[in-house]
């Protein structure tokens, strides 16, 4: 085999080819015969075609489809020995062949990188501690509520967070004019509910029944319609009513409905739950940091073709989330315009942090059980409510699914192992 390699960067080989000599005569031959066999020419019945005609019409094709073969089976040989892990496909430049006679080219080949981590032991993190109030514990219960709270008028007062305010409204832009798109009569709009742009429900706070009131803001730079972005206006507001919901006492009738034993049992599942979540977010917001650190920490090169894939899979899970909240396509292209850059950096690191938790579960031995599996399903039937064996139905029927849980299960064991490493405050 004539070839020889050479470093690009840490994850970027060029493996240069020549061969002085070349015979491809025998493969060509075996492959018109092939081709002879199969081919119906005018004048001739399928099979019966003269050979030299048959190699008049197809002879390029069948020469260019063995040279590539030839170069295939070369670079395969080649990557085999040098025990190159490839990422993506080949890129293959200089080629320069001389039918019957000799053929040079080079592949450029991206491969995983080898990562080479520091010594973590002297990192210190701190860990949120997870704590639950009555009040979280009490705004939970009221949302169990939510279904039987009646809209009552609030006589008196001001407008404050919290209630809601029944207003007519218009806005009106430098210009002058005032677009049927910005304007309301007898809306309906919860304040601190962050509903409308930035600035709008907190100019409405202390506002009395019947009162008017001009509120001057500026839209959002990233506002979804392109003809408001950064746009200033002047909203023409009335109060009309002002209104809140009213709750109903928690009883042990209402808590049984809602599939309690009692009120108190619904007081103690709701303070685990919460607490629960309080210490999942706190454990996450951790190992983001850990993540930041260790990217921070461990230079490498990475794969170009790894940062692609990454930067699609983000962008459909983008494009998913911006169909929901009614963007078009063309709203979508202005959106990925001005935040490509964000979105690049987000794939950079989502690739260099699963290389180095790749890296440290195999460093650590890491591995997910089918133990494991069955634990994890039943922390998510706890946590979700949903029965453990709907839970276990919609993992195991779907391999993709499985395989993402597995994985999943065996990124939270290197980072226990991480934990270990480290000092955690």
């Amino acid at each position: 085999m004539s070839y020889s390699l050479e470093n690009i960067n840490g994850c970027t080989k060029k493996l240069v080819f020549k061969f002085d000599t070349l015979d491809l005569s025998s493969q060509i031959k075996v492959e018109l015969s092939k081709k002879q066999r199969s081919v119906s020419l005018k004048g001739f019945r399928k099979g019966k075609a003269p050979l030299a005609m048959v190699e008049k019409m197809y002879g390029p094709q069948i020469e260019n489809e063995a040279l590539n073969s030839f170069i295939q089976s070369q670079l395969y040989e080649a990557v085999s020995k040098e025990e190159l892990r490839v990422v993506g496909y080949p890129k293959f430049e200089n080629m320069k062949y001389e039918s019957g006679n000799s053929v040079s080219f080079d592949a450029l080949v991206e491969i995983f990188p080898e990562v080479e981590l520091k010594d973590m032991s002297g990192l210190s993190f701190t860990e949120e501690k997870a704590d639950v109030a009555k009040e979280d514990i009490d705004n939970t219960i009221k949302g169990y509520l939510a279904s039987k709270a009646e809209m009552k008028e609030v006589e008196g007062g001001a407008l404050a967070n919290g209630q809601f305010a029944v207003l007519n409204f218009e806005g009106e832009k430098e210009d002058g004019s005032r677009p049927a798109n910005m304007k309301g009569e007898e809306f309906l709009l919860e304040i601190g509910s962050g509903q409308f742009i930035p600035g709008f429900e907190e100019g409405m706070v202390g506002m009395k029944k019947d009162e008017e009131k001009v509120i001057e803001l500026t839209f959002p730079e990233d506002y979804q319609a392109q003809d408001l972005q950064g746009a200033k206006v002047k909203f023409h507001t009335k109060l009309l009513e002002i209104k809140e919901k009213s709750f109903p006492e928690m009883t042990e009738e209402i808590a049984k409905e809602l599939g309690f034993e009692s009120v108190s049992d619904m007081e103690e599942k709701t303070k685990k739950n919460l607490l629960d979540q309080k210490q999942r977010q706190s454990k996450e917001k951790l190992h983001q940091e850990i993540l930041e650190t260790l990217v921070k920490e461990n230079a490498f090169d990475v794969p170009q073709t790894l940062i692609d894939q990454q930067k699609n899979h983000i962008q459909e899970d983008v494009k998913r989330n911006l169909a929901q909240q009614g963007f078009n396509e063309q709203m979508m292209d202005e959106y990925f315009a001005k935040w490509n850059e964000d979105i690049d950096g987000k794939a950079v690191f989502q690739v260099k942090s699963g290389l180095i938790l790749d890296k440290l579960g195999k460093d650590f031995g890491v591995e997910a059980s089918e133990e494991d599996f069955t634990a994890k399903l039943q922390e998510i039937a706890d946590s979700s409510g949903i029965p453990l064996e709907q839970i276990k139905g919609y993992y195991t029927g779907d391999a993709k699914m499985k395989n993402n849980l597995m994985y999943a299960v065996r990124e939270e064991k290197t980072f226990d192992k991480i934990r270990e490493k480290v000092t955690i405050k």
